[in-house]
């Protein structure tokens, strides 16, 4: 078996990368994505590389199959079985305004509504002590309305169950024995066993509710390739970065649910270490999304939690911030004003110019109207772009709002572009980090059209784009280790540190991870293991996670004047202050379990054909400018090339605007050096 393959199935395309170990070369390619049936475009896309199946060796995909299911609302029926008494808990949620000025501001829709909780009785204290017993009759109740309803799944979320989680185990053996396989149970505790309630049970009630179409999607996934012949475990991408079986992803349905987009940030991880730069902003432009991501000192950017649709999350997960911003978002008059997605084509019908019955102008379709997408070559010239019809669809609307069709093409740009450099400082200028100090790494089929000016607007003068940006993700994914998180709630006042039973607790949480990187088949000298501490001043409400390093040990005295001062950094970093010498306190101890797999260090398959580069004119500000045309296989490391310009690969085209330049690094990396701001501003429409 010679073959690693790694598959990134997006909104527009499905994007695959295929390692051979005997030839040492990487191959990209990309086909529509199948939204009716994912799997059947997870085979299409396999088709088109003649791999025999009994061969591939590794098999990794990111799945959206959870993120679809809540962004378009169809997940599973759910009931939420919780303590008598505290049944509004998620119904009330949090009271906080998240957009304080915004007039028209709703909290988001539960996705259980209130006739759908049950209550029991059955009572811990804030201690973890019983204070009454588990009605377990009264479960039994519940699982004989779950059948007569229909409810496909049921989130168990018991008051401090995080203490101590034996009544919520026993209401999962009831319920699994009355059930077995007709509902899907979760346990708050399984899923996230942290404190706060309301997140708590959030967490619990996004993993029933995306569940059931994870794992009936895993389900096909595994049978057909189990009949096509492959004999190794498929592994899906987890939110927090790391890779997981199948098995333990339909186990855990919810750590799947941003899976795609993180192998990206991934890729990012892996080409920060190649080329030295240890801080990039990593930018995902496909077809439906503009996703952003950082890596900071060669490490992706992980939080302990998070949120999806306004909905928090108590899971590990990359910091990603994603708008409606693609190739296939749609322009259209809002009144007088141009307005650009989040709405997009799509795969079905896409774009106008990809000749599928499409007639609302897109952003793919500005840019053929602008030139900057060679027609020919488009997807490796699998898939030769109508040019005709993108003028007609950009010319309907400039007629609407009264403009020439190429002055509206260049403002449908200008208005992606400032969207997505928006979706940037989100993440960058809001926690206080200065853009300038990044290189931005541009992917993704559309990101390396628009990534100079993106990084013109925000103050970047470096863009870097890989090999095969098309296809990053995908490409990520085989970067990416096995990886298993554990979380458990330690709180103590800093002065009065036991670090007897902190010791006790990270070894506890250090067995935990290293058992399940043995059960992911992570051989023992691949394993190992980082533990950090959920930290904030006396009199804070939240916390930020603080590493415990190596060279920390426990039980010295010094160990917590260390991390008092590694707190106090990280206060300042993140608020612009820190208040050394001020009381702290213990809230959480989070242990991660890396398991080393194989890379896939290897050069992009040669292309034998260089064509000769042709210059024509494209439109930059707002004016057609002879441009050189050039494929990405002419291009051997060393050269170097003045804008304007425009490299076309197969999964991608990237554009050099006037007054930048391109060079191409020792590993194949086109890197773009940019002027200074202002002089690459497109026109505004």
């Amino acid at each position: 078996m010679t073959y690693r393959v790694a598959m990134d199935i997006g909104g527009t395309f499905t994007d695959v990368v295929v390692h051979d170990g005997a030839t040492q070369r990487l191959r990209a390619g990309k086909v529509l994505t199948t939204p009716d049936d994912l799997a059947r475009g997870v085979f299409g896309a396999l088709e088109g590389f003649d791999l025999p199946f009994a061969e591939i060796e590794f098999f990794v995909h990111g799945t959206t199959q959870g993120l679809n299911a809540l962004l378009e609302r169809r997940g599973a029926n759910v009931l939420i079985l919780t303590t008598k008494g505290i049944g509004d808990v998620y119904r009330i949620a949090r009271g906080n305004r998240n957009r304080l000025f915004d007039l028209h501001y709703r909290k988001p829709a539960p996705l259980v509504g209130p006739e759908a909780v049950a209550e029991v009785a059955g009572r811990l204290d804030a201690t973890g002590a019983e204070l009454e017993p588990l009605d377990e009759d009264a479960v039994r109740l519940v699982a004989k309305r779950v059948r007569e309803e229909g409810f496909e799944a049921v989130a168990v979320c018991f008051l401090f169950s995080y203490l101590d989680s034996a009544h919520e185990r026993r209401a999962g053996e009831i319920l699994r024995d009355e059930l077995g396989d007709d509902a899907l149970v979760v346990l708050s505790h399984e899923v996230a066993p942290e404190w706060r309630e309301y997140e708590r049970t959030s967490t619990a009630v996004l993993e029933a509710y995306t569940g059931p179409s994870v794992h009936r999607y895993l389900d096909r996934i595994e049978a057909r390739f189990t009949e096509k012949g492959l004999h190794v475990p498929v592994h899906v991408m987890q939110s927090s970065g790391g890779l997981v079986n199948a098995g333990f992803a339909r186990r855990h349905p919810l750590q799947t649910l941003l899976s795609g987009p993180v192998g990206g940030t991934m890729g990012g991880v892996a080409a920060a270490k190649l080329l030295g730069r240890p801080d990039l902003i990593c930018v995902d432009m496909g077809g439906t999304s503009f996703d952003v991501s950082l890596v900071m000192d060669y490490a992706a950017d992980v939080s302990p939690d998070g949120e999806a649709e306004g909905f928090p999350l108590l899971m590990p997960l990359v910091n990603l911030h994603t708008v409606g911003a693609g190739g296939g978002s749609l322009a259209y008059a809002e009144g007088d004003a141009l307005r650009v997605g989040p709405e997009s084509a799509g795969a079905v019908p896409g774009p106008a110019c990809y000749g599928r019955g499409g007639t609302q102008a897109t952003v793919t379709d500005a840019n053929c109207v602008l030139g900057r997408v060679d027609p020919e070559s488009f997807a490796g010239g699998g898939m030769p772009l109508d040019l005709d019809a993108a003028q007609t669809a950009v010319s309907t609307l400039a007629q609407q709002l009264r403009m020439d069709p190429v002055e509206l093409a260049s403002g449908i740009c200008d208005v992606g572009n400032a969207k997505m450099a928006q979706a940037i400082r989100t993440l960058t200028v809001e926690h206080g980090r200065e853009p300038g100090q990044f290189a931005l790494l541009a992917f993704g089929g559309a990101g390396p059209m628009h990534a100079a000016f993106i990084a013109q607007e925000i103050g970047i003068t470096e863009v870097i784009v890989p090999r095969f940006p098309g296809a990053f993700s995908a490409w990520g994914m085989l970067e990416a280790d096995v990886r298993r998180d554990f979380a458990m709630q330690f709180f103590a006042n800093g002065a009065e540190l036991d670090t007897r039973a902190l010791r006790t607790a990270l070894d506890s949480l250090r067995d935990q991870a290293l058992e399940a990187l043995q059960e992911q088949g992570i051989a023992e000298d691949r394993r190992s293991v980082t533990h950090g501490v959920d930290m904030r001043y006396e009199s804070q409400d939240y916390t930020l996670t603080v590493p415990i390093l190596d060279d920390d040990p426990v039980d010295s005295p010094g160990f917590l004047p260390a991390v008092e001062a590694r707190f106090a950094e990280i206060h300042h970093q993140r608020y612009g202050h820190a208040t050394p010498g001020a009381p702290v306190q213990f809230v959480a101890l989070r242990t991660t379990g890396h398991g080393v797999v194989d890379r896939s260090a290897a050069a992009a398959e040669a292309n034998a054909e260089r064509p000769d580069p042709v210059v024509r004119d494209v439109v930059f500000a707002g004016q057609p400018v002879p441009t050189t045309i050039v494929a990405r296989s002419s291009l051997a490391p060393g050269s170097r090339l003045s804008g304007p310009a425009i490299v076309h690969e197969e999964t991608a085209t990237t554009v050099v605007p006037p007054d930048a330049g391109l060079a191409v690094d020792d590993h194949g990396f086109l890197v773009l050096t940019l002027a200074a701001a202002g002089h690459l501003q497109e026109e505004h429409a």
